[in-house]
């Protein structure tokens, strides 16, 4: 399922009009962090017509809670803020999570601040970045207008229906584990390595994941043999 996740937002209007935005567009989940705008009077005016995705909507402390609850965590981005290579165009976003949503993933959108957007700590919690192309770097979109626009381009995924595949946690699961092998390897969370691997990762199909989840067990169990006593990733 596709979340979008509204981050201290601080206009009740901007609120109503993004989940305006959800309504018309076909998506229906609004996760909010640390903020209870969605609950004033004005969002629900402007929500018109959408009140359930509010009244609905899921309140959390922290993205890290959010984190912690999605398989895929994707941010986005107008200010160059960030150190990625890596940056998706909505079209790409679209292209990238199709097979994903329809693997049953649960995947968050998320959306910062009217003022300052996401902060650094923040960014460095996403797995992707998106950002839309813009004709002028100021001003940039308020609020509601991005929503709208990513809901837009993402209207025809089919972010409301989850798979039965089976497949759903397959990112995440194959996240930790190069992690674990990363270590064993010597190789630092802050390495170039490490933050490339996990850049990448993301961007690859679940066909591919599921190879690379080959690769990585193998890789695995040759370190085993190679130094007896060490323990598997697995473990």
């Amino acid at each position: 399922m596709l979340r979008f996740v509204l981050v201290e937002p601080a206009v009740p209007e901007n609120v109503g009009a993004a989940a305006r935005a959800l309504k018309t567009m076909g998506f229906g989940s609004l996760w909010i962090v640390n903020s209870r705008a969605f609950e004033a009077k004005q969002a629900k005016i402007l929500a018109h017509g959408s009140g359930e995705i509010l009244d609905q909507a899921r309140h959390f402390s922290s993205l890290e809670a959010v984190r912690n609850e999605v398989d895929l965590m994707v941010g986005t981005s107008a200010k160059p803020r960030h150190h990625r290579d890596v940056l998706l165009s909505p079209q790409d976003l679209k292209t990238n999570l199709a097979d994903k949503l329809g693997a049953g993933a649960n995947v968050a959108l998320v959306f910062g601040r009217e003022e300052s957007g996401l902060h650094s700590a923040e960014i460095a919690l996403c797995d992707l970045l998106t950002s839309l192309p813009l004709a002028a770097p100021y001003p940039s979109l308020n609020l509601g207008q991005a929503v709208m626009l990513y809901a837009y381009a993402l209207s025809d995924l089919d972010g409301e229906t989850r798979s039965q595949s089976g497949d759903a946690g397959q990112y995440r699961a194959l996240r930790e584990k190069a992690l674990a092998l990363s270590s064993t390897l010597g190789y630092t969370p802050e390495c170039k390595f490490t933050q490339w691997m996990l850049e990448h990762l993301p961007l690859l199909d679940t066909r591919s994941l599921g190879f690379m989840h080959q690769l990585v067990d193998k890789m695995n169990d040759a370190l085993v043999e190679a130094k007896p006593g060490a323990r598997s990733v697995d473990d």
